[in-house]
């Protein structure tokens, strides 16, 4: 089957901006693809957390910004632009808190979409014109299997991912014929402060390392969708297709204990 984006031949002198990269999943692909030869800014909110990661790792160029601001992101997006252009851009930011509806606050769902979602918008606003304009690129969001079906304690969490991947999909159709790529990432479960909180067993979890290397090794085939691991994510693929009778009585047995 031929891949939706063309693939990743090579790294080398690429430039990339990994938006939620001071920890986690991020930091792990920065340093996997800085290795590769790419020329990787990050950019988080922890300016400290930015410093130490440079201060072990010179080679990336680090552009400290909350997603939660329209300035802020723009500031940091002309910043990595002037400093080393744009090829990628890979977003990675988010927020999770588990959250149950017998316990609904307003403000944690709204907090999760402010960052999660509306984080995301703000950085398109500002690099997709620079990449329709040059007729090259790639955007790739991170979302999550949580945005498959609806989990519990998932209230907030679930429904910005399941956003997130119909985003991608709605900008797949409008940028692909532009020469601009699109992918969207779903790991499953990967050890990282947001599922450190988790107090329930996680099947299949991977270190962020291994993350990294199947989020790399998707781009490089021209993926438009990477999931993984799969043991775990054609699981969750299955439900969505059910009936919800047959959904409902699979979740409560295998996942609310």
């Amino acid at each position: 089957m031929k891949p939706l984006n063309s693939k990743v031949k090579s790294w080398h002198n690429k430039s990339v901006w990994l938006i939620g990269a001071s920890s986690g999943i991020g930091m792990a692909l920065a340093l996997e693809l800085s290795q590769l030869g790419a020329r990787v800014a990050v950019s988080a909110r922890s300016q400290s957390a930015l410093d130490q990661l440079v201060l072990e790792h010179p080679s990336l160029y680090a552009c400290t910004m909350d997603v939660q601001s329209g300035e802020s992101v723009a500031r940091a997006s002309e910043a990595v632009k002037a400093h080393q252009g744009l090829d990628w851009v890979i977003y990675l930011a988010g927020h999770y808190l588990a959250q149950d509806a017998k316990a609904f606050t307003y403000a944690e769902m709204f907090k999760h979409q402010d960052i999660n979602y509306m984080g995301v918008c703000r950085v398109l606003d500002c690099v997709l014109p620079t990449l329709v304009s040059q007729g090259s690129g790639h955007v790739s969001l991170v979302s999550s299997v949580a945005g498959f079906v609806g989990l519990p304690k998932s209230l907030a969490y679930g429904p910005t991912k399941a956003a997130m991947i119909n985003l991608v999909e709605c900008l797949y159709l409008d940028l692909s014929p532009c020469g601009v790529g699109v992918s969207v990432v779903n790991p499953g479960f990967v050890k990282t402060p947001l599922t450190a909180q988790n107090t329930f067993e996680m099947p299949y979890l991977l270190m962020p390392k291994e993350a990294a290397q199947y989020m790399i090794e998707g781009w490089e085939r021209g993926e438009f969708e990477i999931h993984f691991p799969k043991a775990f994510t054609r699981v969750l693929k299955l439900l969505r297709i059910l009936p919800y009778s047959w959904y409902f009585a699979i979740i409560k047995k295998w996942v609310v204990r």
